[in-house]
């Protein structure tokens, strides 16, 4: 029997992909519970389920909308684009607009600046450095929410994909009814979420920041920063290994640390920047430390 036969006719790569298939239905729930139950909670409880939302958020995107990216969850395309108008919802953004940038990202993979001051990559943190170096991570962190331009983003998805670039179009406007919707019901729990909304991006951009920080952009093996933290690879689906992940993206999130057991010595003899923690608490990584005062 053919690994493709084992996977049955939904799942084109793992069963266990039932996993983050299952907790994005959970992660849109919560997020609706959020806005329904808000007037039966004191502000402090939705302050501190906030945060939650907030983290969800960037563990989503760089979790299971991440993975859905490289390794589609589904056999049947329908099934594919149905799961990516969820998750758009879920995460706040059109999942297949998400899908082109993230792309864009592996062409360059968090490239330094050409002669013109450009990078292939949009989300490269030298895009908006100065003299070679990386952008300060508040400025990385806090402004690259603001930066997608969806207008060059869903020509670029035309001109290749012009169904896509459709499909992308109707998933944010899936979501800003959505948004628009919650106003309605109640446009207090609207307005108490939306800091929160934002600061989940942030999180996001901070945990991406770290992943690039102190690698090496000239050298395949070191494009990305890893962290074996198993707690963090746990419940991340493996971000942690993102090393492992930009030298060879369609790896599954089930297969990714026995990658790295496999390029362990090669890594070492390369020298792969790995932090002790995850990546979204990158500032605080030891190794990072001892990096700048090098």
């Amino acid at each position: 029997m053919t690994e493709k036969n084992k996977q049955g006719k939904v799942f084109a790569h793992s069963a266990l992909d039932v996993i983050p298939v299952t907790l994005a239905f959970l992660h849109l729930a919560f997020n609706i519970w959020l806005i329904t139950a808000f007037a039966y909670r004191p502000l402090w409880a939705s302050a501190l389920l906030g945060c939650v939302y907030a983290i969800s958020i960037s563990w989503n995107i760089n979790g299971i909308s991440h993975n859905f990216i490289h390794t589609p969850y589904f056999r049947p395309r329908w099934m594919n684009y149905a799961f990516s108008l969820l998750e758009s919802l879920a995460i706040g953004f059109s999942q297949t607009y998400y899908n082109w940038v993230h792309m864009r990202h592996h062409s360059g993979n968090s490239d330094m600046q050409d002669s013109k001051g450009d990078t292939v990559d949009w989300l490269s943190i030298y895009r908006h450095g100065k003299n070679g170096q990386p952008e300060n991570v508040w400025g990385y962190t806090f402004l690259s929410f603001f930066r997608d331009d969806l207008g060059e983003i869903h020509d670029a998805i035309a001109k290749y994909r012009p169904f896509d670039a459709k499909w992308g179009r109707f998933e944010l406007c899936a979501f800003l009814t959505l948004a628009i919707s919650v106003f309605v019901y109640n446009w207090r729990a609207g307005l108490f979420f939306l800091p929160f909304y934002y600061l989940g991006n942030c999180l996001s951009s901070l945990n991406g920041y770290y992943e690039h920080l102190n690698s090496t952009p000239d050298k395949p093996i070191a494009w990305g920063v890893s962290s074996y933290n198993k707690l963090y690879n746990l419940l991340w689906f493996g971000n942690g290994h993102h090393a492992e992940h930009h030298f060879k993206p369609r790896t599954h999130w089930t297969k990714i640390h026995t990658l790295h057991l496999q390029l362990a010595d090669e890594q070492r003899r390369e020298g792969v920047h790995v932090i002790s923690t995850c990546h979204a608490l990158g500032f605080l990584a030891k190794e990072n430390r001892q990096k700048d005062a090098a």
